[in-house]
């Protein structure tokens, strides 16, 4: 038997009526409709779901984001569109299976004993022996032996012109047509379980119980009824929230435009979360001891949750999601990045903001402190990179390949792990509401140049990463020494005197005119270094990109490497005066002219390049935190679950069926013979054919052995 892919072809009602009811029941449609879902699954895995709509902006643009949100691919296990052809599906697919189902049980168990002589010696797989006993004899001798191999044999006697004759029908492999009812059995399994633990409740709840999605903000202790629902709800799928030491019975369900809180007949307490990392920095152990209190019972059960090992409580799944800052408290330094006024102490929490006013002139506004993240383990590699050159004294062919070959987790660049301390992230929102993010690790951090720097993040939307200024620490391990650098390069001056005192110690006092030039020169590139360029036409962009373009736009092209140069080591030499005098004025004696402070002053001279690029008024130094983790647990209600399982399970049985399973069909007709054996009993001509659904070498191996068996026939 063949399944078709015809659909249902009903004898009335209307053309177009009699047109669709076969096209849903169609295999052919089913196919298609299984297509369909899995593009859209494709599209569901590559593109994050559920993410923030600002960040589909960032990605996409303004038009395109707009067209994929008016598509639901933003959210497409749960669109509308990805529902009812899930639905159409499970119908067209239980059509095929109800439509084709009894035919092939009906050829399951028929063994076509009727089929005619003439029919055999058509087939493919035929043999003719004569055999010296009666018919009967050897139709029981041949049943038994198919039997004894497995087979199921019918034995039918026919009255033919020479005599009473046998067919011997036998069949094997009948799993081979039950896969096919397994397999697509499967199919509509997995898929009811799919609609089961969609949203499809909670949206029914909404529609006909006067459910909405919340799009406020607030605690949720205080979103009204009409955003909750019920610790009855059949199914449903959200995240659950709890920080150490505290207990939540509320889940949040997102949606589209909002969320739906989803109360639990539990609460769910929060002991202690455990974490350990790899050395690479990357989690290696999600663990949370909770404790389940249920309101029914008043009972407190304590459990552990794992990746992988979830616990059940009330046919709630609560899953080991992931892992959050549950609102650490943090103290922090408000540096101000002018090197003018004092530092403010301000204390936070994550999750929280604080006010901070600026109070420099004009420039005074009102800002907003926003604490959003705290890492206490920040591991960063530290290998030093190939710079490309290649020495030909240090080619180790054999290490080379050794490095590259065997196993898949070799690598060949080096790597130099190490933890870097803590780090915190913050946001400052001005009074237009505008912000930008910041990222600001704890301790100064040795980068290999001799001197340790702070590094201060910095990036102007999420979409960007972040970049960081380095500010070289002092002997205090401390951001003074930079800032009163800083706030000495802006005073015109102190400038002036660091230029006068850099040209008298470079001039011989015996020449003034060299010192006057000199003087004239240094106080030009550190005014361009300090302030940029005054001309109109020019970008006022100060640092070295300022000495750089003045160079480019004054000196011909056959001079500027050796007046770069000069105005480099000139530009060195002021900022080292600036210095000097910077310390003395804040009580501190000078620097020693040692390899340590020319570390120091070249990192600070980049830095004070770079810092106009760092447009921050102020920048907060963490100085201590008391740390409070949180498990972001998933809970699930999934009865659809083990109707999947159930759907897999068959899946498998079914594939296997079909591929691994073949069916044959075997017949013997035994005809008698018009000459006698033994005591008068004639002699059986045996016609044998095989039948199998697939061409194989087997099936050509396992004929040449029946007939050996059956029939006693040699080449």
């Amino acid at each position: 038997m063949t399944v078709s892919t015809q659909g249902l072809e009903l004898q009335s009602g209307s053309r177009t009526w009699r047109a669709a009811v076969e096209l849903l029941s169609s295999m052919r449609f089913a196919i298609a409709l299984l297509t369909v879902i899995c593009i859209a699954s494709v599209i569901g895995t590559v593109l994050k779901q559920n993410e923030p709509i600002g960040n589909y902006i960032n990605q996409f643009g303004p038009f395109w984001a707009e067209v994929f949100a008016v598509l639901s691919l933003y959210n497409v296990y749960s669109a509308w569109w990805f529902m009812l052809i899930l639905g159409f599906l499970v119908l067209s697919t239980s059509l095929c299976v109800a439509r084709n189902t009894p035919k092939i049980w009906v050829d399951v168990r028929s063994y076509k004993e009727n089929i005619r002589e003439q029919s055999l010696k058509a087939f493919g797989h035929r043999a003719e022996a004569d055999l010296k006993e009666s018919p009967e004899a050897a139709a029981h001798r041949i049943g038994q032996l198919l039997v004894g191999g497995g087979w199921k044999v019918r034995l039918q006697q026919r009255d033919t012109s020479s005599g009473a004759g046998w067919m011997v029908a036998a069949k094997a492999g009948a799993a081979n047509k039950l896969g096919y009812i397994a397999a697509h059995s499967a199919i509509v399994l997995v898929c009811l379980g799919g609609l089961m633990d969609g949203e499809l409740m909670v949206r029914a709840q909404m529609l006909f119980n006067g459910k909405t999605p919340f799009g406020g903000g607030g605690m949720l202790a205080d979103v009204p009824a009409q955003h909750r629902l019920g610790d009855g709800n059949p199914t449903f799928r959200g995240n659950l929230l709890v920080a150490e030491g505290t207990q939540s019975s509320t889940a949040i369900l997102t949606q589209a435009d909002g969320i739906v809180l989803q109360e639990l007949p539990f609460s769910v307490e929060l002991k202690k979360f455990v974490v350990e990392y790899y050395a690479t920095g990357m989690p290696k152990l999600f663990a949370s001891d909770i404790v389940i209190h249920d309101k029914q019972t008043g009972e407190k059960l304590p459990a552990r949750v794992e990746v992988n090992h979830p616990v059940s409580h009330r046919g709630i799944e609560i899953y080991q999601s992931s892992f959050d800052d549950g609102g650490s408290s943090v103290r922090v330094r408000a540096i101000p990045m002018s090197g003018q006024g004092r530092a403010l102490e301000l204390q936070g929490r994550i999750g929280g903001s604080t006010p901070l006013a600026q109070a420099q002139g004009d420039a005074s506004a009102a800002l907003t402190v926003e604490f959003t993240g705290l890492r206490v383990t920040n591991v960063e590699n530290f290998a030093e990179e190939a710079d490309g050159a290649v020495d030909v004294r240090k080619v180790d062919l054999q290490e080379s390949f050794k490095a590259r070959m065997g196993a898949a987790n070799k690598v060949g660049a080096s790597k130099n792990l190490r933890n870097v301390g803590p780090s915190i992230s913050y946001k400052l929102r001005d009074a237009a509401g505008q912000a930008r993010e910041f990222n600001n690790y704890m301790l100064p951090l040795d980068m290999g140049d001799g001197v340790p720097v702070f590094l201060l993040g910095m990036r102007d939307t999420p979409a960007q990463t972040f970049r960081y200024l380095r500010i070289p620490a002092d002997e205090k391990q401390s951001m003074d020494a930079f800032l009163r650098l800083k706030a000495a390069l802006a005073d015109p001056v102190m400038r002036e005197r660091a230029v006068q005192r850099y040209a008298a110690k470079s001039v011989d006092a015996s020449r003034p005119e060299l010192a006057q030039q000199l003087a004239r020169s240094a106080g030009r590139a550190l005014s361009l270094f300090a302030q940029g360029t005054t001309e109109p036409s020019e970008s006022p962009q100060a640092g070295l990109q300022a000495v750089a373009a003045f160079i480019e736009s004054n000196v011909p092209v056959a001079e500027r490497d050796r007046a770069g140069e000069v105005l480099i080591r000139i530009l060195n030499g002021v900022l080292f005066e600036l210095a000097q005098m910077s310390r003395v004025a804040a009580g501190l004696p000078p620097a020693g002219a040692d390899a340590t402070s020319q570390a120091f002053m070249t990192m600070a001279v980049l830095a004070l390049s770079d810092s106009p690029l760092y447009t921050a008024p102020v920048t907060l130094q963490l100085t201590d935190f008391t740390q409070v983790q949180a498990s972001v647990f998933q809970v699930a209600r999934a009865p659809g679950k083990k109707v999947v399982y159930l759907g897999c399970a068959l899946l498998i049985l079914g594939i296997f069926a079909m591929l691994y399973v073949r069916e044959r069909r075997l017949w013997v007709w035994l005809a008698p013979t018009d000459g006698e054996v033994a005591n008068g009993v004639p002699g059986a001509q045996a016609t044998m054919a095989l039948s199998t659904n697939r061409k194989t070498m087997d099936g050509d191996r396992e004929f040449e052995q029946l007939k050996t068996t059956l029939l006693g026939w040699k080449e």
